[in-house]
């Protein structure tokens, strides 16, 4: 099977699978930078497509949960 075939027949099935691991991951991301009032990384997050990497770094190691001060 060559690369053509190959993303012929399972192309959109990649995609969606891409689009249903990173919209989660953006979706959590981007509400937390804007509920904090973090706009850099909400412009860059929202910019920056990195498959879910840049949101994931976001939400673990710089913004805060509910009642934790910084």
């Amino acid at each position: 099977m060559d690369t053509n075939t190959f993303f012929e027949a399972y192309g959109s099935t990649i995609i969606l699978l891409i689009m249903a691991w990173v919209m989660p991951w953006k979706g959590v991301a981007l509400w937390r930078a804007a509920r904090n009032g973090h706009t850099k990384w909400f412009v860059a997050m929202l910019l920056i497509n990195s498959l879910a990497i840049l949101d994931i770094i976001y939400i673990f190691f710089f913004s805060k949960k509910n009642g934790e001060t910084r």
